[in-house]
């Protein structure tokens, strides 16, 4: 579904992207894990555009995405939950997840909000809440949604869990669950390892813009070395 070939990215003269190599299949969950700074966010925003790679290739459903703006790439079906959320904090819980439909033509808006309800039913009870009255792990589950009502192929997802209390982090984890068993393929960054080799079904280890490690969860998880080299602070 997805393929990222040899990406080379750049911020200025900071080259941090060196050759990145990866691949997520239908319906799987694959995590890109690594310290802060190793590049995992910038991947992400390599593959929807945001900052675009001067070389290499990615590709969606075998479509070339670099040089695509992020609008189109996000209507090819890809959706992405930046690590900073970016939900309207004015706004209340229903009218963020109106402002995403209107980027989609969808047949049945309605039946989307009362998925999205389904899904997290916190949501429906915060419904007129303002996006700025919410908790961090309430925040989490709109930007989520957010990004799902679209009914996307592939959800591209940064750091979902940082900064909630443990409780919390167990719901995103099921969430992330729950979206895979809809068919959904996901690219996760997360620098809590314990969830990300729960839900995972591959890893990839990153550091220094360089992919150090691809694997099964099962195998980073036996891998005491890399998990020491690259993971720990």
């Amino acid at each position: 579904m997805l393929s990222v070939r040899e990406i080379h990215t750049y911020y200025g003269l900071a080259h941090i992207l060196q050759g990145v190599s990866l691949e997520v299949k239908e319906r799987e969950i694959v995590a890109l894990l690594g310290r802060n700074g190793a590049g995992k966010s910038t991947t992400l925003k390599s593959i929807i555009g945001l900052t675009p790679p001067r070389s290499g290739t990615v590709e969606f459903a075998g479509q070339g995405l670099i040089g695509m703006p992020t609008h189109r790439i996000a209507r090819l079906g890809i959706g992405y939950v930046p690590e900073e959320r970016r939900i309207f904090p004015e706004l209340s819980v229903l009218e963020n997840l109106k402002v995403a439909l209107l980027a989609h033509k969808l047949d049945d808006p309605a039946a989307a909000l009362d998925g999205m309800f389904t899904m997290f039913p916190r949501l429906r009870e915060r419904v007129g809440q303002a996006g700025r009255s919410l908790s961090g792990g309430e925040q989490q589950m709109l930007a989520l949604a957010r990004a799902l009502i679209s009914n996307p192929r592939l959800l591209l997802i940064d750091e979902p869990t940082q900064g909630l209390a443990p409780n919390l982090v167990t719901s995103i984890a099921s969430s992330l669950v729950r979206i895979k068993e809809q068919g959904l393929a996901v690219l996760l960054v997360e620098q809590n390892t314990r969830i990300a080799l729960e839900v995972a079904d591959r890893v990839y280890v990153i550091d220094q813009g360089v992919i150090q490690f691809e694997g099964t969860a099962d195998e980073l998880r036996a891998n005491d070395a890399m998990q020491r080299q690259f993971l720990t602070v």
